[in-house]
């Protein structure tokens, strides 16, 4: 019995980004036909599990400019669309999509946003992040730590008000002045 290995895609107006993740996968074979099936099969785990996935591609594909890299970690394919012009979604029918395929929101654009800060670059992506969440980075949880840093954000005071007159860097003294 085979498994799914775990599957994201993005896309643009001319192309769809699919990343199979599968670390330390052996014997991967992936096949593309233009009519827009994809399919592959790989070992994998310490069982050498097989892993196999056939998607039907919302729309064709052009074979000859498509682009498969095989990495370490993941199994990362360009597949250039024989149409520009964007999919509702990534596999046709009406069918639900299949618990293991994912959007990849890390590639994801928009179609109004397609054209603008640019094209995702390819050229030097680091495969042994993917498996991270990206965006997460310091400012996650981080901001709910205790930290020392609401100390150094008092400002020294102004004119020839005394140190214990100041709140917080502003001119308030704590006490009210006594009415006359």
């Amino acid at each position: 019995m085979s498994r799914h290995p775990e599957v994201k895609w993005a896309q643009r107006s001319d192309k769809v980004f699919i990343t199979v993740l599968l670390p330390d996968s052996k014997n991967a074979k992936v096949n593309l036909e233009p009519e827009g099936v994809f399919t592959f099969s790989a070992n994998a785990g310490a069982d050498n599990n097989l892993y196999e996935l056939k998607l039907e591609l919302h729309d064709k594909v052009n074979v000859e400019e498509s682009k498969i890299n095989i990495g370490v970690r993941s199994i990362f394919c360009i597949l250039e669309k024989a149409e520009k012009v964007w999919w509702n979604k990534l596999l046709r029918g009406d069918g639900k999509t299949p618990h293991y395929v994912k959007v990849d929101w890390d590639k994801w654009v928009d179609e109004d946003e397609e054209n603008g800060i640019g094209d995702l670059d390819l050229g030097g992506m680091d495969f042994s992040n993917f498996g991270n969440m990206g965006g997460m980075g310091d400012g996650g949880m981080g901001d709910f730590e205790d930290s020392d840093d609401e100390e150094q954000e008092v400002t020294k005071p102004e004119g020839d008000a005394k140190p214990e007159e100041v709140v917080a860097g502003t001119s308030e003294k704590k006490e009210a002045a006594p009415s006359t």
